[in-house]
């Protein structure tokens, strides 16, 4: 299969995008979440920006299937892929007081949840860097349709970069099949969007990609906070 003209132009874009944050954002670091766009990216790092760091937020409730991909990519690449873990004792405190799976129970505690498994994380993360890149795109869900590639992050205080902003899925297979990148075993059984184990499902034919997240929750509340623009 050949890549199309217009992918191509898109790739290019992508890579000039990621040379430049090498260049003139460093330190920068990129959030590796081992999904079908994050392999895109870790490909494009790896091979035209290695200076770019690469981590990921390990959550303790991962899928078995993401494990094996982080270690496949790990010897695919040979590069090392920091881990951050949540701290110990607030996981212990937050199922001691509402038990392990509290987070089908509100928005409230699936956000607590989400909160210290992966935004306390990665502040840890990208604490001292510059910049940080991910692979968001428009096209995966409602809270995200009004991003650009570049934008400045308040919350954390550093830009951020989203090179595959404008990619759509079809980009991203397409790209991972000519390329014979790595890619989490879920996908092929009807997992387009993979979190954590117990808030990830698979989803039916022509359901959003975004639905098998949080399926329980409005589609308005579907983030886990590691996203959202802070507002005044």
């Amino acid at each position: 299969m050949s890549l199309s003209p217009a992918l191509q132009d898109k790739i290019d874009a992508a890579v000039a995008v990621l040379r430049a944050i090498a260049a003139e954002q460093a330190p920068s670091t990129f959030a590796n979440s081992f999904g079908a766009e994050d392999m895109v990216l870790t490909d494009l790092i790896c091979q035209h920006a290695p200076a770019i760091e690469i981590f990921t937020l390990d959550t303790g409730r991962l899928p078995a299937e993401t494990y094996d991909l982080m270690q496949a990519a790990m010897v695919r690449y040979g590069k090392r892929f920091t881990p951050y873990f949540p701290k110990h004792e607030v996981v212990e405190q937050y199922i001691a007081a509402h038990g392990p799976n509290a987070f089908y129970e509100s928005v409230e505690l699936r956000k607590s949840c989400c909160h210290m498994r992966k935004v306390e994380p990665l502040q840890r993360a990208l604490h001292g860097k510059k910049s940080w890149i991910t692979g968001l795109r428009r096209e995966q869900a409602p809270t995200r349709t009004d991003l650009g590639v570049s934008e400045w992050d308040a919350g954390n205080g550093l830009q951020k970069f989203n090179p595959l902003i404008d990619w759509t899925n079809k980009d991203v297979w397409d790209y991972i099949r000519h390329f014979n990148v790595p890619y989490n075993a879920l996908h092929d059984r009807h997992y387009p969007s993979i979190g954590c184990a117990p808030c990830t499902r698979a989803i039916a034919v022509g359901e959003d990609i975004r639905a098998g997240r949080w399926w329980w929750e409005n589609p308005e509340s579907k983030e886990c906070g590691l996203h959202n623009k802070k507002t005044a």
